[in-house]
């Protein structure tokens, strides 16, 4: 290879002879890495579990609304045989205020499933986590209420739970203007809270209850929410023979909680971008290294010209060194941040451990002197923030994009501060040499 002393050149100058400069640098752009692949990875645990509870369980990928009565089982036949739909669910809900022990009301949105809801939608399976009983719907009077919610009436599993349409939908004989009682058949979570405070299932083939049929709506999944578009154009067209289908009022998960999603949408632009300084920080940092550096050997530089070396290959020295600070660093930054990410739980409960350790020694010192005890140390506490453990998700392209970021920081800088070599002219520096 015609240049293969460039690698060589480039090699002896990050290793030899620069004290800590490239290992601040390699330091640096690990750091940067790390630290942007941990809290995406901490950001999309929490935003795709805040998505994933409102698509899953809440408004499905799209929605049907107006559904011809008489035409409901045909519909649900057409819809499920669309390529890329996962499953169509029949449902209906009201608005109601539920009492139980306590004296105290709690505003409800009652949603009545087939009782066979669970088994035909695998995505809302994976959402719901239940603390006492089960997903358990086969009887004409059972309900399902959200964690939250069964605390605050003061109910648990088994018990009653009485509800008051203000609605109209559920039925209501003229004594007792719309007062149904419940028994509790399951308990459940979904890690979003306005869910668990404010939610309950109930069958939707209790005709005791749903009395409009105008009212029921039509939930469907797909394999992908972000072909929603292209589903809808299939569902509307598989529908388009049938009688009143035009009436049919279509939408898709985009259209309910826009502003929502386009908030944490906006929230994760940012902190990529704010976290995203720490590689201009380190960009600048070599970039100053390198145009001393080229200060520094402007002799050999000379020399190297001298000897024959092109402006280009006398450059490429530098920018290898650029590449070497950014690889290596990038490269290490990826694989603890893959761990970290991957493993954020036992990470926060090691930093607990260490916290709370030194915290116990305080506690001991203190107690010597007749001082104040100081409490545990809990980076999020269960009383305070509404989750069991810290979610991560850790989606490739982004980690990709990471990579490339951090270690094109470092090239770049090299690049630009390597610029100066073509100003060096061989005669003029060994001159007096």
């Amino acid at each position: 290879m015609k240049n293969k002393w460039v690698l060589f050149v480039a090699s002896r100058y990050i290793f030899k002879g620069r004290g800590s400069s490239p290992v601040l640098a390699v330091l640096g752009i690990a750091v940067g890495v790390l630290a942007l692949i941990v809290i995406i990875a901490v950001m999309n645990g929490f935003q795709l579990g805040f998505i994933e509870s409102i698509v899953e369980v809440s408004s499905y990928h799209l929605r049907l609304e107006n559904i011809p009565p008489a035409k409901t089982g045909e519909v649900l036949e057409k819809i499920r045989s669309v390529p890329g739909v996962r499953t169509a669910l029949p449902f209906m809900e009201f608005q109601a205020l539920a009492k139980g022990r306590r004296t105290s009301q709690q505003a409800v949105l009652a949603r009545g499933l087939p009782a066979d809801a669970l088994l035909r939608d695998a995505g809302m399976k994976g959402r719901l986590d239940f603390e006492a009983g089960a997903f358990d719907l086969s009887g004409a009077d059972s309900v399902l209420l959200g964690t939250e919610l069964a605390h605050r009436l003061g109910l648990g599993l088994g018990d009653e739970v009485t509800m008051y349409s203000i609605t109209g939908i559920m039925s209501a004989n003229e004594e007792d203007g719309g007062l149904d009682t419940f028994k509790i058949t399951g308990i459940f979570r979904t890690g979003y809270y306005e869910y668990d405070c404010g939610w309950a299932f109930i069958n939707i083939e209790n005709k005791n209850i749903f009395t409009s049929e105008n009212d029921l709506m039509i939930g469907v999944k797909i394999s992908s929410r972000f072909n929603d578009r292209h589903s809808l154009e299939q569902v509307k067209k598989a529908l388009s023979p049938l009688p009143g289908s035009e009436e049919i009022k279509f939408s898709s998960w985009r259209d309910y909680n826009r502003s929502f999603f386009g908030a944490l949408r906006t929230e994760k632009l940012f902190m990529f971008i704010l976290v995203g300084l720490i590689f201009i920080v380190v960009g600048l940092n070599i970039f100053q290294a390198q145009r001393r550096a080229v200060l520094q050997r402007r002799e050999e530089i000379g020399l190297l010209r001298a000897v024959g070396g092109t402006q280009r290959a006398v450059r490429f020295v530098f920018v290898c060194d650029g590449a070497i600070i950014g690889l290596t660093g990038a490269g290490i930054g990826l694989v603890f941040g893959l761990v970290i990410a991957s493993n954020i739980p036992q990470f926060f409960s090691l930093v607990e451990s260490v916290i709370n350790f030194f915290i116990g020694i305080i506690n001991i010192l203190a107690g010597l002197f007749g001082a104040g005890r100081a409490g545990s140390f809990a980076v999020f506490s269960p009383t305070v923030f509404y989750i069991k453990e810290i979610p991560s998700r850790i989606l490739p392209y982004e980690v990709i994009i990471i990579f490339i970021f951090g270690f094109l920081s470092a090239l770049s800088a090299a690049w630009f501060a390597s610029g100066k070599t073509s100003k060096i002219q061989p005669a003029e520096v060994l001159r007096y040499e």
